[in-house]
């Protein structure tokens, strides 16, 4: 018996999931995930803060950039949602007024989480690949670490890891250095 073909998602599917998930459409599917545990949300939280202050606002660092928790991003057919995104003001002097951005970011991070860890990995990061981000860090709040990815002829080259109290430089924000303790929540 010939099983029936399951029609791809649409962005109006994403749309009908309840506001208390996250919701991204990936390769014609549909992902839905619960909200970050506070271990996700207080290292997410406290990068944003950090990278904020200093490459948006300026404030004891370089400034350039916009530094954007949650954001929606549509790249081709795909509709994402990393923890963090990051563009340079060069290449988007101003924000997009919708609710989402076209614009591909300069840097994303995503903060690992046993329910959304294999996504980020396995399906988020190609895609990330595939439309050009130059920079992506993936942050483990549980195992303390921290991983520096570029993009090198299409493919994630992994440039550093980190764990624990490390001081680090870690591009694209390498003019500051960056305690990763001050991530983690004990």
């Amino acid at each position: 018996m010939a099983k029936a073909l399951r029609q791809p998602a649409t962005y109006e599917d994403l749309l009908k999931v309840p506001e208390h998930l996250v919701a991204e459409l990936i390769d014609g599917e549909l992902f839905t995930n619960p909200r970050p545990t506070y271990h996700h949300a207080s290292a997410g939280g406290r990068l944003y803060r950090r990278l904020g202050n200093t490459y948006e606002d300026g404030d004891g660092g370089p400034g350039g950039w916009w530094i954007l928790p949650e954001v929606e991003l549509h790249l081709g057919g795909d509709a994402l949602v990393p923890d963090i995104a990051g563009w340079r003001r060069e290449r988007m002097p101003e924000l997009p007024s919708a609710h989402y951005s076209t614009v591909v970011p300069d840097w994303v991070c995503e903060v690992i989480s046993p329910s959304t860890g294999r996504l980020d990995r396995i399906r988020k990061m190609p895609v990330y690949a595939s439309h050009g981000v130059p920079h992506a860090w993936l942050i483990d709040p549980m195992q303390k670490t921290l991983e520096v990815f570029r993009l090198s002829d299409g493919h994630w080259l992994l440039i550093a890891a980190h764990e624990g109290e490390d001081v680090v430089r870690a591009e694209p924000f390498d003019a500051i250095e960056l305690n990763l303790g001050y991530l983690w929540v004990d």
